[in-house]
């Protein structure tokens, strides 16, 4: 399976049999300054209607869109969505927030979308076994590189992908990675946008991997 960080909270998820899944697509304005989303899915996550994480209609190759919690079967993906807030006052602020779980060639794969709290105990058993987690790290928005971290070691996963922080092409007033990255041990900085990983290969313990934008 490869995974490639197209930028902000968007990733390109394919699978050995050619299966492609995305996450929250963006679009392009205000403070996001990468290049427009062109590339091709089957899948479409869509974490909530904001623009910055919706802009479906931007991906080729007629996608199914999924939006909203409950269990569900997408092009022969299982998909978990899990209702969260994306903020800490139960979405008076900035609304709903839904988490996406779906397993692919055996990894099972948790993208937190724009979770603006830490996770209660039930939404910790409902996302369950967690091999990759997708977490934001820049704050403000989101959970911040302290929650985020207390997040990780709720969910305990085996590699970590940092999302949503502010880089060259992003200047929302959020932080940056170097936050998270403060302290930890087992951190790889890949110099390109995309990793692969195999089932039996994946860290243990927890392994940081940031990725670079590829727009």
């Amino acid at each position: 399976m490869k995974i490639k960080w197209l930028g902000h909270a968007c990733f390109l998820i394919t699978a050995k049999d050619g299966l492609r899944i995305m996450t929250d697509p963006y679009a392009v304005g205000g403070g996001i300054k990468y290049a427009p989303v062109t590339e091709a899915a089957d899948i479409v996550t869509v974490s909530h209607d904001h623009g910055d994480h919706s802009n479906a209609s931007a991906v080729q190759g007629k996608p199914e869109v999924v939006k909203g919690s409950g269990a569900r079967v997408a092009r022969g993906i299982q998909l978990r969505a899990i209702a969260t807030y994306h903020d800490q006052s139960q979405g008076k602020q900035r609304g709903p927030n839904t988490v996406f779980c779906f397993e692919v060639d055996g990894i099972r794969l948790c993208h937190l979308g724009d979770l603006g709290h830490q996770l209660d105990p039930g939404q910790v058993k409902e996302i369950g076994a967690v091999d990759i987690l997708f977490v934001p790290v820049g704050g403000f928005y989101t959970i911040d590189a302290a929650i985020a971290n207390r997040t990780v070691d709720q969910l305990n996963p085996r590699a970590v992908i940092p999302m949503h922080f502010r880089t060259a092409r992003c200047d929302y007033p959020i932080a940056d990675v170097e936050d998270f990255l403060k302290g930890k041990a087992d951190v790889t900085r890949l110099e390109g946008s995309e990793a692969e990983f195999e089932p039996d290969s994946l860290p243990a313990p927890t392994r940081v991997v940031v990725l670079q934008p590829a727009l």
